[in-house]
């Protein structure tokens, strides 16, 4: 609604008691506001209290929104309604990533670490002015919000047959220095096919204890149905899936082995060694999978005796794939399906480098995998069919299959 005679005089009375550095700020402020009510009117259609036949709605209150200009940080009210959703369109919706990248800036100048390519990014972000300290308190408050209901929500409406685990490291300070910090995540594909973002942390990825606290808090929480973990070979992880999802199966990553086998060879060797491991998982079934694996164990034994003994180590694990269905082997071999996540979350933490601590890297991050989420719920693709789904619930328990795999004596020797 305009602002009639009443009000301007009302204005006008408030600028006389404003310090002069400020009033253009607080007329900003005020002009933004009337702008937002004119919007939301339009939009309900009708003014608060008046009778119309063109209402739709009615105000329920309004939600604080802050705003950096170059007058000064405006502090805004956006109308909620009893039905609907409304959000002025003089304002820019932000993304929960960007809400995230805000608070990691801001941090940094909180912390002290900050320099100008920081301040270069607030002014990319549309602050030329930068940003308050109580907007930086507002967004993390929020943010941390929105991951402790995310982070907390139950598993247990429905099962998750497969979960991925996979983690990418960034830097940050911890303690007065700068460590390396892992971004674990887990995903899971739901009995229906879809996949979800579980849960995510930050912490020390070759701990035990991390890995086993991080399981538990999926167990606690209604994760107690898994039939097979995807995974890297961190050290004490293999003993937190043992110890935490008893039962389950592991799977090794393929494409991480095979660069950890690649690292054990000469250049020169490398691709014929990679074909020959490689038609392991050509095979049309478990029979004709063990069968391939004995002769490429044993063709390596001769010339390559270091790559058979890790062929013969990573067995059950490396193969555990074979005992599921066929039609799920190529998703389920590898954790690659984490690899577009764990780029965007490379690409947006690039961007800052250092995090001024654990807890900002955390925001960001999670702000990533909280909205590829959001996009796997409200995308109509699935992972996997339902009938292929169907055909994995009908399956005898493929655990015990994959502990018949026995390792000929000769080969272990080899």
């Amino acid at each position: 609604m305009a602002l009639d005679q009443s009000g301007l005089l009302n204005l006008l009375g408030e600028l006389q008691l404003t310090d002069v550095t400020d009033r253009i700020r607080v007329a900003t402020e005020t002009l933004y506001q009337e702008l937002i009510d004119a919007e939301a009117t339009a939009f309900i259609g009708a003014a608060p209290l008046e009778r119309s036949h063109d209402r739709t709605t009615h105000q329920n209150g309004a939600r604080p929104r802050s705003l950096s200009t170059t007058a000064g940080d405006l502090d805004l009210k956006i109308p909620k309604l009893r039905a609907g959703l409304f959000f002025p369109a003089l304002l820019e919706r932000r993304r929960r990533v960007d809400q995230a990248l805000f608070a990691v800036v801001m941090e940094a100048y909180v912390h002290g670490v900050s320099t100008r390519k920081v301040d270069d990014l607030v002014k990319a972000l549309g602050a030329d002015t930068g940003i308050s300290k109580s907007e930086v308190s507002r967004i993390c408050a929020g943010l941390d919000g929105e991951f402790a209901e995310f982070r907390d929500r139950t598993l247990a409406a429905q099962d998750f047959p497969y979960v991925f685990l996979d983690a990418t490291y960034c830097k940050a300070r911890v303690g007065h220095r700068i460590v390396s910090q892992a971004i674990v995540a887990a995903v899971g594909v739901a009995a229906d096919g879809r996949r979800e973002v579980l849960c995510f942390d930050v912490g020390d990825s070759e701990n035990e204890g991390f890995w086993a606290s991080f399981l538990r808090s999926l167990n606690t929480r209604g994760l107690d149905r898994v039939k097979l973990v995807m995974s890297d070979a961190h050290t004490g992880l293999k003993k937190a899936i043992g110890t935490v999802f008893q039962g389950a199966g592991r799977q090794r990553c393929r494409v991480h082995f095979m660069l950890n086998v690649l690292a054990v060879i000469p250049k020169g060797s490398q691709d014929t060694v990679a074909s020959i491991i490689r038609t392991i998982f050509a095979q049309p079934d478990h029979e004709h999978i063990e069968k391939q694996f004995r002769e490429v164990t044993t063709m390596l034994s001769r010339s390559h005796p270091k790559v058979a003994a890790m062929l013969v180590d990573a067995q059950p694990d490396l193969l555990a794939f074979s005992a599921f269905p066929r039609r799920h082997w190529r998703q389920i071999w590898s954790t690659n399906p984490l690899e577009r996540v764990n780029k965007e979350i490379k690409r947006r933490t690039d961007v800052v480098g250092v995090f001024p601590n654990a807890a900002a890297l955390l925001r960001l991050a999670g702000s990533v995998l909280i909205e590829q989420h959001d996009e796997w719920e409200a995308g109509e693709r699935r992972y996997f069919s339902e009938a292929s789904t169907l055909e994995l619930a009908t399956m005898n328990n493929p655990i015990e299959v994959i502990d018949e795999a026995v390792i000929l004596p000769e080969l272990a020797a080899a």
